[in-house]
């Protein structure tokens, strides 16, 4: 039976030609990012800027979509419900806005004013508490470390398993894509949460795994054409996984479109943003991952390996 093929077997694409221009759009959507990031700011939501928590057992199982729908008719900020313990216990919580010239007791006021009036008043409400910008910040610095140390181990496994040059440009390329990833939650309306974290981090996974693939042929490939000229090389390298990478993505685009369509707002939130990223981690490590490594002086290696061959 033959395999589905959706990239034909003598592809010939020259990507290391393509670096100059492909270049220019990593470094412009870094610099895009510096600048929103630092004038517009990230557009945190309740996970980061702080809020109202509600903790409430009801009298009778919710239907929670149209219990999310009747609180974001109040326009309080960004809402979140979600089932909590019990069938019946719900645990919801509230964008933190404090309205021009009003205080933070009258804002919170506000809130569970409007929350019970769309619950009920005679619901058992078990917890309310406000969640100040001081542990937003908190959570703000916690996120940073997790990614920052989710790159690191990433660059120490490259680092062993491969050469140094090549942990290097993959440390490049995925930073690139957590920079590229954090411009859509500067620039579009994209709330910044702990979701968006997640976000980042399987960005992160799904772009090493893929930029892995593609330097595991280089390295084989280095043993193989011991005569062929680097980007030659790093070209042919690509064009063979190219199948490989382009059926991996569509796969996975495919479930994710499927989440981000029918799989409620709350899902399609969370999945539009990975979707991007797929598409943004694909992107480096075909385009800016392979073709630096022409500029590290990367070594051939002199084991036995693979045959040597005179082409």
């Amino acid at each position: 039976m033959a395999l589905i093929r959706l990239v034909p077997s003598n592809v010939n694409i020259n990507f290391v030609g393509l670096r100059f221009f492909t270049f220019i759009i990593s470094a412009l959507v870094v610099l895009a990012t510096v600048f929103t990031i630092s004038t517009k700011g990230l557009n945190y939501g309740i996970d980061f800027q702080g809020g109202y928590i509600f903790e409430v057992r009801l009298k009778e199982t919710p239907n929670i979509p149209e219990l999310r729908e009747k609180l974001e008719a109040l326009h309080l900020g960004e809402t979140a419900i979600q089932k909590f313990g019990g069938d019946t216990d719900i645990l919801i919580r509230v964008e933190r806005k404090t309205a021009e010239g009003a205080s933070e007791n009258e804002a919170q006021q506000k809130v569970v004013d409007a929350v019970k009036g769309t619950i009920g008043q005679d619901q058992d409400y078990r917890r309310i508490e406000t969640i100040g910008p001081k542990v937003g910040e908190e959570l703000v610095h916690s996120s940073l470390k997790a990614v920052l140390f989710a790159l690191a181990a990433m660059l120490i496994y490259i680092a062993i398993r491969f050469e140094w040059q090549f942990a290097v440009c993959g440390i490049v390329a995925l930073i690139h894509d957590t920079v590229a990833i954090l411009a859509l939650f500067s620039i579009l309306p994209f709330e910044f949460n702990e979701t968006a974290i997640i976000a980042i981090l399987i960005t992160a996974g799904y772009s090493i795994n893929d930029t892995i693939v593609i330097f595991d042929r280089i390295r084989e490939n280095l043993r193989k054409y011991k005569k062929m000229e680097l980007p030659e090389l790093i070209n042919k390298s690509l064009n063979e996984t190219l199948s490989r990478t382009v059926l991996t993505g569509m796969t996975t685009l495919t479930s994710l479109l499927a989440l981000y369509f029918f799989g409620g707002s709350v899902i399609s939130s969370f999945s539009l943003p990975i979707i991007i990223g797929i598409i943004i981690g694909s992107f480096s490590s075909i385009f800016l991952a392979s073709p630096l490594l022409l500029y590290l002086n990367l070594k051939r290696s002199t084991d036995a390996g693979t045959p040597a061959n005179n082409n």
